[in-house]
Formats: C-alpha cells, structure tokens, sequence
C-alpha cells in the first residue's frame, strides 16, 4: 500500500506553522515532500523553546515530519537557479514569504509556470497579495486580534483571550491543503496549473461561521460568552462535586433526557425552556437549576449516567489525561520515530484514517540541510544528463 498522493512531489519554501503544517499533511498522505531552508536552517521553530531534545525543537518537531531538507541560498544565483530546476519537476510549490518577495527573487508564478505549467503555486501571507494590507507582516496572534476571534473568546471579566493554540495557523495551513488538492484535481482535466492566495486573515475570518452570519443578519455586535454558546442552551461548563465537566445539549430531546437525569422532568415541558429558542431567552433562570442538581455528585457519576441516555458531555482533561485516553491510543493518536540526534521521539499522529491508503510515518522531521548530499548530486547527474 501507498500514500494516497505518492505520485504528487512539493516543494516546500514555507517556514513556522502554516506552512509546514499544510506540507506535513501532504507529506503524510503520501506526497514526496522538499523542505527548503537557507543554509544553517532558517525556520524560526528551529529555536522555539524549550522543550528541547538534544537541540532539537519540540515546536518544530510538531509539523515537520515526512520530509527531505536541504539548504539553498536565494540571495545567490546559483541557489535561485537549484530552486527553479526543483520547481520544474514538481507539482506543488508553496512558500509563506511577504508579498512579493519571491518575484524578488526571481521565483514568482508566472516565472515558474513558464518552466512548468502544470504547477500548482501556494502562497501563504498574512492578509493576502491584493487590498490595501498586503505588505503587513502577519502573525497567528495579530490576526486573531484583527479577526474579531478574539472578541468573541473569553469572558467580560477576562477580556479578549487568545486560543491556547496558534489557531488561526493550523486553519491556514488546512485550507491550504484544501485548496492544493482541489487544484491538482483540477489539473487532471485542464492540464495546467494555478496560484493560490490563501492569507491568515481570510482563513481567521472564514472561522467566524455561526457568530459571523448571526451578526451580519442582526448587525448585533456579539460579546464574548466563555464556556457557554450564543446560540444553544444548555451547551457550556458546569460545576459538579469534584470539578467541572461540559454538557452539550443539542436538540430537545437531549434536553428532556438532561431533566430527567437531573431529577428536573418537569423542566422539559415548562414554557420557559421546552425548546432551544426559550431556553435561550431564560438561560439565566434555568443555568442556576441545572447547576444547583449537577454540584450533588462527581463528574464520573454525571458522566456514565449522561453517556446512558445519549446526552453529549465530557470531562476536562488535561494533556495528560489526553495522551492516556484509551480511545486516542486506540485510533493511533500518539507515535513514536527514531530521530538521528534527539533519539525516539513522540508525536501527535494524523487524524486522516484512509482505508486503503493509510497515513504512514516514514521519515523524521529532518535536521537542517539533511539531504543536501542526495538531492544535489541528483541534480548535478541530471544536469550532465542533459
């Protein structure tokens, strides 16, 4: 068995988390994935820590993983030069640096789809190459700032709150990923190539779904709700005797099984919270009643009687809890592979399960300049071929 894109080659000029992130995804799924650095190895995830091991970057460690690297100085004709031989031959090339600095160079769209047409060309910046902030840097914690992520994330008392993850990231890099396959689909039948504009911004935007579209019906500007939901009741965190858990109540009848769990059965038909919509405009009559009857046992007691009746809920865990979860080691969530200097190492695995074409790890996520030997003396063979 092989990957499912086995056949598809990238060349990967990105850097940090988009990027690679979306190139670790091809690369798991089979793709022949290039990693390409500036000599000594400029991905700045390199050095972000600790944790380290042996040097190397936990960070960087966490998107890397199914690739080739070698070192290539732009700054140089000869390094431009390696970069256009490899662009010839791929399929995909896909590089996260500001707005116009790969015309700069020499590497923009229309140069490489010159010497390959069928190439699909990904580029990755903040706020896109058009519109008036094109040049501006971007950062995942700037645009979840700008995005109005961050409005809607916390509470009044908090005040805006990031995510725990560099989210707007790991979104960019998905939608890339996206668009990368749909283009190369596309190719199957056109034969030819495309660019792709894929910005931060756009993606963090993207993510705003349910309390975007509520505001541009209502105009209404939404304020940040913590662990409860705009738009669902009750669907937030609640204390119990021991901590605190999540119920996620989705339909009415979860409500009337959530009641009749709680010993509250009369609480399904009252005018007040017998559908969603009231519920809604009485949360803060029924929130204290559901609290009240849930702080009389712990959270497992809550828990194997809610899984009883089908009503959705769940435990805060923490990462420890995480990696231990029988159900995450069964669907392969946690791996290990051997690394040439920080010895085993431990990564999250990939949500993708392919029935024919599973997800396999083949290749560390490699040291700087890796695999200089192997794939320039390729090119040097190639070269005197011709």
């Amino acid at each position: 068995m092989s990957g499912a894109l086995k056949n598809i080659k990238v060349l990967d000029l990105s850097r940090v988390l988009a990027g690679p992130y979306c190139t670790m995804i091809l690369g798991d799924l089979g793709a022949e994935v290039l990693k390409v650095e500036a000599p000594g190895g400029s991905d700045e995830t390199r050095r972000w820590g600790p944790p380290f091991k042996e040097d190397v970057s936990a960070y960087y460690l966490s998107a890397n993983r199914n690739k080739k690297a070698i070192t290539v100085d732009l700054r140089t004709e000869e390094g431009v030069e390696i970069v256009k031989t490899l662009a010839s031959e791929s399929d995909v090339v896909i590089n996260n640096f500001k707005t116009g600095k790969m015309e700069k160079f020499g590497l923009g769209y229309e140069t490489l789809a010159e010497l390959n047409p069928r190439i699909v060309y990904c580029s990755i910046t903040g706020f896109g190459e058009t519109g008036p902030e094109r040049d501006m840097p971007g950062y995942d914690f700037i645009i979840q700032a700008m995005s109005g992520l961050m409005s809607i994330t916390g509470t009044t008392e908090s005040g805006p709150q990031k995510s725990g993850v560099a989210i707007v990231d790991v979104l960019t890099g998905l939608y890339a990923c996206i668009g990368i396959q749909a283009a190369l689909l596309e190719r199957t039948v056109s034969g030819k190539g495309q660019k792709l504009d894929i910005s931060l911004y756009d993606s963090a935007v993207s993510a705003l779904i349910n309390i975007g579209s509520s505001y541009l019906m209502s105009e209404k500007i939404p304020t940040a709700l913590g662990n409860t939901h705009a738009n669902i009741v009750p669907y937030q965190t609640f204390r119990t005797a021991d901590g605190e858990m999540v119920i996620a109540v989705g339909n009415d009848h979860q409500f009337a099984a959530l009641c009749k769990v709680l010993g509250k059965p009369e609480l399904a038909w009252d005018d007040k919270y017998k559908s969603n919509p009231v519920r809604v405009e009485n949360r803060e009559q029924l929130i204290p009643i559901l609290q009240e009857q849930l702080l009389a046992e712990k959270t497992a007691f809550w828990q194997e009687k809610l899984k009883g009746c089908n009503v959705p809920s769940g435990p805060i865990q923490n990462l420890e809890d995480v990696v231990n979860d029988k159900q995450l080691q069964s669907r392969n969530m946690f791996i290990e592979h051997d690394h040439p200097t920080a010895g085993r190492i431990k990564m999250i695995g990939s949500p993708l399960k392919l029935s024919r074409t599973p997800v396999e790890v083949k290749r560390h996520p490699p040291m700087p300049g890796e695999h200089n030997e192997e794939v320039f003396n390729r090119l040097k063979k190639m070269k005197t071929y011709n």
